[in-house]
């Protein structure tokens, strides 16, 4: 199997993965896709749910529109193009998968195989359902990728290693994968700087940045920087339409618990029903809580993104990621900054 036919499976793959962004009545697509495979997924994204609650079949579906995005002819080309491809002996890569957000772990998936290496996949208990199934569609798009995937309960016989994970277990992977090549992911989150000079527009798609996937990403936005004397109220207007969110049983224990915690060591805060905001320099807020604190000028701004770039995976505002984009990762933004490609290209 070479470069150009991992390629245009990928790219069929792209295809068939894109009847699954809405729930639509199933028609011959005329792409490789059976109706008891659509059934199935779709039958699947729904169920998963009862399995994790957080996935909910918007969430999934968005996640599956994602990757959609990533597998579009040209997308893939250009990616695939800035690097040198050698077929050579595949090395058997482990990945230890996030389960934070539906099919998190799908760019690892997809980075490996198309660089003609084969996955080892220990699945997170959290999302261990919907990429197996995606395997299958691709399974079934080439038979010679069965040769190429296995998913795994205990890593072993690895080559190298991909690992996401808490800071805690980051240290602890470190060590014990200290003898393979490796690439170790530790807890990121995203910022947002507001200049105050934002639309209307702009602002209510911000509120996807903050509500996306519950905030459970490292893409989803827990801390905004806004200028002295800015007026939180703007943000609570374009912050209305997810409103909802709060009559998800998960979200609101997260809420009225952190609520509770916040009330009883008389802290300061300032909430609309279904978020918590709260003046604070750090990075990382609870689930359900936004921190924020205000900055003078651009020089501070700067000065605060470069003291916690190790943590920042990305910043959206009108000089960085767009607005509503930052769930939106092109199929060449990388974890933690570290280019996966050329890492997997690298192995000898």
């Amino acid at each position: 199997m070479n470069k150009e036919e991992r390629k245009n499976s990928f790219i069929q793959l792209g295809l068939i993965l894109n009847h699954f962004t809405e729930n639509t009545p199933w028609r011959d697509f005329s792409c490789g896709l059976t109706k008891e495979e659509y059934d199935s997924f779709n039958e699947l994204i729904l169920k998963t749910r009862i399995y994790n609650p957080w996935f909910t079949e918007h969430n999934i579906r968005k996640s599956i529109s994602g990757i959609v995005s990533m597998l579009q002819k040209e997308e893939l080309e250009n990616w695939m193009n800035d690097y040198n491809f050698e077929e050579k002996s595949p090395k058997n890569v482990g990945v230890i998968m996030a389960g934070n957000i539906p099919l998190v772990g799908f760019h690892d998936f997809l980075c490996i195989l198309i660089s003609g290496n084969k996955i080892k996949a220990k699945l997170s208990s959290e999302d261990n359902l919907l990429l197996p199934f995606v395997s299958k569609l691709l399974m079934n798009l080439d038979e010679r990728f069965a040769d190429r995937i296995e998913f795994i309960h205990q890593l072993k016989e690895y080559e190298a290693v991909i690992a996401t994970g808490s800071d805690n277990s980051a240290r602890y992977f470190e060590s014990y994968f200290s003898k393979v090549p490796h690439v170790i992911r530790k807890n990121r989150t995203s910022v947002a700087v507001i200049s105050g000079n934002e639309t209307e527009q702009e602002l209510n798609a911000f509120a996807e940045d903050v509500f996306l996937y519950f905030g459970k990403g490292c893409r989803n936005v827990t801390k905004v920087i806004v200028p002295k004397g800015y007026d939180l109220n703007n943000l609570f207007k374009a912050f209305y339409p997810y409103k909802e969110i709060v009559n998800h049983n998960k979200y609101a224990n997260n809420y009225d618990y952190n609520k509770a915690i916040y009330l009883m060591n008389q802290t300061e805060l300032i909430e609309n029903g279904f978020l918590l905001m709260k003046e604070d320099e750090s990075l990382h807020s609870p689930l359900s809580v936004l921190n924020y604190h205000y900055i003078h000028n651009q020089n501070e701004v700067d000065n605060y993104l470069e003291q916690n770039k190790e943590n920042i995976q990305c910043v959206v505002g009108t000089d960085y990621v767009p607005f509503g984009k930052a769930q939106s990762p092109s199929i060449s933004d990388y974890a933690d900054g570290v280019d996966t490609i050329q890492f997997l290209l690298s192995l000898n």
